[in-house]
Parts: structure tokens; sequence; C-alpha cells
């Protein structure tokens, strides 16, 4: 069971990867052939001492291939500066159909391709779920949230429904719009029939991330449903019992009930439970994927717009809008304690995909990294798309390109930078598979 969820998430996370990394070196290829630059490679994932299938295109010499790494991919243009160009190469006349002796502008195009790429992609992927599916999310101002124990001591109560932080109005439960409480001064809530303002303390959003659990969900911890033949069904769990504690953690919402039972795979544990106003001790055994078979109806929490196929399209793109703005908001705090204790590599990427094959999660999931895969390259970081772009609005502004030495040796330490990042990613999801 655990090798069979393994392989469907990795299937998943190569898939999806292999849409992004087509897409972001097509973004570079495409406006490469438009300003006549010669484009020697196009690789999906990176072949070092072999490929897996390669092919050499006649008409525009450009050899199409797949390699065996299955970390990234990219293309290689013709007199573009980078760790893998020679310095004899940088001596030579350049020749009419080189990336170096092209405008500004045209390259500042080439290099803002992949990512303009990814955008487009994430954007049209939107709006066709949209018009399949619609577009459906959980109004915050008119849904009761259940909060956990820092959302507690800082002045919220379960019921509460937020309305607006820092005075802006909110509009959904989502990432987005949760992390603008988290990130605020302040939030106006109403309760029962009053409103009231509760001030943050400004360490509130750390003390959030710090805890790795969600600060308020609109699912209570009850039991709607039980799946036939799953450990709660065996263990007599009843539809109607309220779970109010897993191995005497205290737990409100049915968010902070997975997160919990999720450290707890392949091992017994004890459920505090009322049914009835009777409190209950219950004991039920959590299977590998750290569930045990108990579900909650949150259809009832949603609204759904419906579009036809023009209107989605607009639609899609505020949608993408809207996960664009969370990650921007998310990026100022990656190199925070709490940033960097939170990185994840490929293993914690692939964990976000469901253990079954689902194309509506796969669909959304492909949308969502394809915006953060086009953010993450705005960065301005050589041997990154935005190292390019910095360099390049450098001649823009000063009419003075860089030394091509200079933009050589910047790439190789953009590269170890990045190669840094990468071991480090990964090397704490290894971390937190094996020790926490």
């Amino acid at each position: 069971m655990i090798i069979a969820t393994t392989l469907t998430k990795t299937l998943q996370l190569i898939v999806c990867l292999s849409i992004l990394v087509t897409a972001h070196e097509f973004g570079h290829y495409l406006f490469a052939r438009i300003f006549k630059v010669r484009v020697e490679k196009f690789y999906l994932f990176f072949n070092p001492w072999f490929s897996l299938f390669k092919y050499k295109s006649k008409s525009d010499g450009t050899e199409y291939g797949i390699g065996w790494l299955p970390f990234g991919g990219y293309v290689k243009i013709t007199g573009m500066v980078n760790e893998n160009l020679d310095m004899e190469t940088l001596k030579q006349p350049p020749n009419p159909w080189e990336f170096r002796i092209k405008p500004a502008w045209n390259r500042l195009l080439i290099m803002m391709g992949g990512i303009l790429m990814n955008f487009i992609l994430a954007f049209f992927i939107y709006s066709v779920i949209i018009f399949k599916y619609g577009d459906s999310y959980i109004p915050i101002g008119k849904t009761p949230l259940f909060f956990n124990k820092i959302a507690h001591d800082v002045g919220f109560q379960d019921g509460d429904i937020i309305l607006a932080a820092n005075g802006k109005i909110l509009t959904r439960y989502d990432d987005l719009d949760l992390f603008r409480v988290i990130d605020a001064k302040d939030v106006s809530i109403l309760r029962g029939e009053t409103k009231k303002k509760i001030v943050l303390p400004w360490n509130f959003r750390l003390q959030i991330m710090s805890s790795h659990m969600q600060f308020a969900d609109y699912q209570p911890s009850r039991v709607d449903g039980l799946v036939t033949g799953g450990n709660a069904k065996k263990a007599l769990l009843q539809i109607g019992d309220k779970i109010t504690s897993v191995d005497g953690n205290e737990t409100n919402s049915f968010h902070i009930l997975v997160s919990q039972l999720s450290k707890y795979k392949n091992k017994d544990v004890q459920l505090g439970i009322i049914r009835s106003s009777k409190k209950l001790k219950i004991q039920v055994h959590v299977d590998t994927d750290g569930k045990i078979g108990v579900f909650s109806k949150a259809q009832s929490f949603f609204e759904t717009n419906r579009y036809n196929f023009l209107q989605a399209f607009p639609a899609g793109f505020t949608l993408g809008i809207r996960k664009f703005s969370f990650y921007l908001l998310q990026l100022k705090f990656f190199f925070t304690k709490a940033g960097i204790n939170n990185i994840g590599g490929f293993g914690a990427i692939g964990s976000q995909f469901p253990s079954s094959w689902n194309w509506l999660i796969f669909w959304n999931m492909t949308a969502l990294l394809s915006i953060t895969l086009g953010i993450m390259n705005l960065l301005p970081i050589p041997a990154l798309d935005g190292g390019h772009v910095i360099f390049i609005l450098y001649e823009i502004v000063t009419d003075c390109q860089p030394n091509e030495k200079f933009m050589k040796y910047a790439q190789i330490v953009g590269m170890i930078l990045l190669l840094s990042i990468l071991i480090y990613a990964n090397g704490m999801d290894i971390f937190r598979a094996f020790f926490k």
C-alpha cells in the first residue's frame, strides 16, 4: 500500500514537472526563434553523460531531447553567457544569430519568456477548471470558524466569523485571505450579533507558522460519515460523534484532527469523544496514510459561480492573481527562521498530491506550481532567469553592458547557491521523514 501510494504521488509529480518545464523552456525557445537567435538544444530533464531520447532537426539545427535526471530542463541558446560558456568563445567576434549581439529588449523578452509562459499556463489551467467545474469557494464573511490554541490565546473563539483584516474586507476562506489575517495588526469579527476587533500580537504570524498548524478551519471535528470497513467503523465510532482530542492533544476542527492523526501512521491512538453529551475514550488504529476512515461533509459550506467559455478566462485570470498574490506575500518570509525550517524539496511537493489520481487536484496543483516556478525564476539570483534580467535591466538603464567575464563567474556563484538550496531542501525532506 505504501509503495503504491508513493509511486502514484511520484508519477503525478514527474508528469506535473514535465508539463511545467516544457512550458517554461518553450517560452525561452519561442522568443529566441522570434528574434532569430539560434537554439542549440531543447531538453526536458537534464542529460549528463547520456539522453533517453534525442533528435536533431535539419530545418533549424536544434537538438530536441529527453534527459534522465527529472529535476528540470533547459534550452541552450547560442551566445548566451552562462556557467557553460567557455572564455575562448567570448573572445570570438559574435555572429548575427547569437544571443549576446541582440538588442537589450530582445534579450530581456527571451529571458522573461519562460516566466511569462508559466503564468500563461497557470491562468489557462484555472480558466479551464472554472469553465468545467465552476469557481467553488467558501465565503469567509458568512462562515463560523474553529480556531487552534494559539488563536484562542489572542482572543478568537470558536464560531467567530472573520470580516476584515487591517480594515480590508475579506471574501474567501483561502490561503490568501487566511494569510492576510495572521499577518494583520487587527482583525474584525462577528461574534453572535456583535462586531468586535481583535488586536494581534506582533509575532502572531511567526507563532502560527512555527506551529505548522492552520489557525482556523470551517469544519468542526465532527464525524459526518464513516468509510465502510475503515478503522473508525471497526472501533465503533458513530456518525455525530465529536472528536475532542487525539492522544490527549485537544482538537476542535477537522483540519487539526487530520494534522494530528498524520503523526500516528500505522499506530494505535486514543481519541477523546463526545457522544450525546457523554465523554468517551476510544482506541483506534491509524492506517499508513494517517487516516482512520472518517469524513466531514464540507460541501454545504461552498458557493459556486458558473461561467460560460468566454467568462471563464477573466475569472481564471482573477483566481490566478489571488494565488500569485499569496505566494508573493509568503516569499518575504522565505529567509526567516520559520521559513527556513518549513522549506521542502521534491518530497514535500510530491506529498501534496493525493494517494490516488484525481485530475481536478492534479491540474490545480500544476497551475499553482506553475505560478510558483514563475515567481521563483524572478528572484534576482544569477543562474536564474531573474539574475539575467537584472543584468539586462542594468544595461538598459546605464547603457553599459556588464563585463561578460564577471557575468560568467556570477552565474557559477548563482549555480552553487541554487545547488546548496536544493540539497538543503531535499535534506530537510529526508530529516522529516525519519526523525519527525
